[in-house]
């Protein structure tokens, strides 16, 4: 189903109603549900809807340091929510250029605007970059 502003929106089913999970087309994804908006040569990443809502409620994130290196598909920080926790997998190679502060004292924006307010960090990418999935193949491989 295909939503305004470049979004595709993908049935979810909640007990006995049906929402709707954002795919946004502007944005690169990975098979491990991070998303990465690619902006001169800086990554910004989060967790895509899906992921979000696959956790339940967000209670802590575990916010990386600037200017730790990371490795493109290695695992570098972790999200707890009230069902479990989960690695969350770098997209890119590179090092740490800035973190989402607010999510150390308010975890659920990852919940709330997963696209937006709940990014985790950006990247400054070093190195060949890997391949990434568009929207339309995220979407498939979520289900939709």
């Amino acid at each position: 189903m295909q939503g305004g502003r470049g979004v595709t929106l993908l049935p979810r089913q909640r007990e006995a109603t049906v929402d709707v999970m954002q795919v946004p087309h502007d944005l690169s994804y990975t098979a491990q549900h991070e998303w990465v908006r690619i902006s001169g040569g800086i990554a910004r990443i989060g967790i895509t809807d899906y992921a979000q809502d696959a956790l339940g409620d967000v209670v802590f994130v575990g916010v990386p340091n600037v200017g730790t290196k990371v490795v493109a598909d290695q695992s570098f920080t972790e999200v707890e929510s009230t069902k479990s926790v989960s690695d969350i997998y770098a997209p890119v190679s590179g090092s740490i250029s800035a973190v989402n502060e607010a999510l150390s004292s308010q975890p659920e924006l990852l919940n709330q605007d997963p696209y937006g307010a709940g990014w985790i960090c950006e990247i400054a990418i070093e190195g060949p970059m890997p391949q990434l999935l568009d929207a339309a193949a995220y979407a498939a491989l979520v289900g939709g």
